[in-house]
């Protein structure tokens, strides 16, 4: 009988293989010998991952583990699927299908959410040969601003393929707790991988306190509105804004934001400056000394540890998984301040705070610079989401 050879082994650096860190910082300790051929995911993305005009929590996350899963014995096969997801129109359903279709049975397959959740009928086949996980990065239904019955129809279609595959991966444990919960799946389907954050120089700021910075698309489901409209009442103040995001997600929605800028005689403090990415971004960031996130929904929220990251301390709604994402410094800090949704009027509150009480500022930087600190880096995503994909059941059946 012949006796099979075991897998070639190489040895991979820790600190080439974490590349999720370049600090250095929370790389796993326990990466060594790794097999020289490593296995292979194809990973299906929405069209515009790659588009800097389109900046996103979860295109970034994407592009992201597509770099670092290979440290963790994955070599990633890309396939972006263009298309109006989660509601695609024809020729976007007939690609993805034909993507799908053309995989190898028994292929590890990791779908983005928006394009797997709303097209059950081309995915749910599919999870009888495929191994299927889908990555889910806000559930379907919580995007603010839908009509009642499309958020209905989006919700059904997102848990008849949340249902059918092995495996869910959301990026929070308030998502993943939401998630179970609402589709009624079982809990040891559903796991967590949370966005990681590099760790980057502390923000020098302006004055220490005057400069606000909000990063997020313009869109109704990041509540601009209330920012302008707290910034209205607290006018009397010093301040000025830069809001950093897409501007083409929800023109009408943009509309609406000039008309209110201008209408509380905000133009030259309040500044929609578009989408940013790399060293404009870091400038961005650079310059601030208060991050400002208003949103009704997030699962996570990287802009905040992205903000965190620079020492930056955060005020942010109260919503979904953004505590998590504040998050505590090790000695038990907390590094920002969240207010009630629907209420600028505690925004505004909590801004006269910041402003009028040096004692707060100085707390609250304390524990950013703490939270930064202790923020886990990428390479734990990827190793979250390797984990995952190496548990995958090796023979695709529905899941019950």
């Amino acid at each position: 009988m012949a006796i099979g050879r075991p897998p070639a082994l190489t040895y991979v650096p820790a600190q080439r293989a974490a590349t999720a860190d370049p600090s250095g910082q929370n790389a796993p300790a326990n990466i060594g010998i790794l097999p020289m051929s490593l296995r292979t995911v194809h990973f299906l993305m929405p069209g515009g991952v790659d588009d800097p005009a389109q900046p996103s929590g979860g295109n970034a996350y994407d592009r992201r583990v597509c770099l670092d899963l290979p440290g963790f014995g994955w070599q990633v096969t890309r396939h972006v699927v263009a298309g109006s997801w989660p509601r695609p129109e024809q020729a976007a359903r007939d690609s993805l299908a034909r993507t799908l279709r053309e995989l190898p049975d028994g292929a590890v397959v990791l779908v983005d959410g928006l394009v797997a959740c709303g097209v059950p009928e081309i995915v749910v086949p599919e999870a009888e040969r495929l191994r299927l996980a889908v990555l889910v990065h806000l559930p379907l239904g919580d995007e603010t601003g839908l009509d009642a019955a499309v958020a209905a129809d989006l919700d059904a279609r997102e848990r008849a393929v949340l249902r059918a595959v092995p495996a869910v991966i959301a990026t929070s444990d308030w998502a993943v707790r939401r998630l179970v919960s609402h589709h009624g799946l079982a809990p040891g389907r559903v796991h967590v991988a949370a966005p990681g954050a590099d760790i980057a120089p502390l923000a020098s700021g302006t004055d220490g306190v005057s400069h606000l910075l909000c990063v997020a698309a313009v869109t109704p489901r990041k509540g601009q509105h209330r920012l302008v409209e707290a910034l209205a009442a607290v006018r009397d103040l010093p301040w000025t804004c830069t809001c950093v995001g897409g501007l083409n997600q929800d023109p009408e929605y943009v509309a609406h934001l000039r008309s209110l800028i201008e209408r509380h005689g905000l133009t030259d403090r309040l500044h929609l400056a578009g989408p940013r990415s790399g060293a404009d971004l870091d400038a961005s960031y650079a310059a601030a000394d208060l991050m400002v996130l208003t949103s009704y929904a997030e699962t996570y929220g990287m802009a905040v540890t992205e903000a965190l990251a620079r020492g930056i301390p955060v005020l942010a709604t109260d919503v979904g998984g953004l505590p998590e994402a504040v998050g505590r410094a090790p000695d038990g800090g907390v590094p920002g301040i969240l207010v009630p949704p629907e209420d600028p009027a505690a925004l505004a509150a909590e801004l006269r705070g910041w402003f009028g009480e040096a004692d707060v500022r100085r707390r609250l930087k304390a524990a950013a610079r703490g939270r930064r600190a202790a923020l886990d880096g990428w390479a734990t995503t990827a190793r979250s989401l390797a984990g995952v994909l190496l548990r995958l059941p090796d023979e695709p059946r529905r899941a019950a």
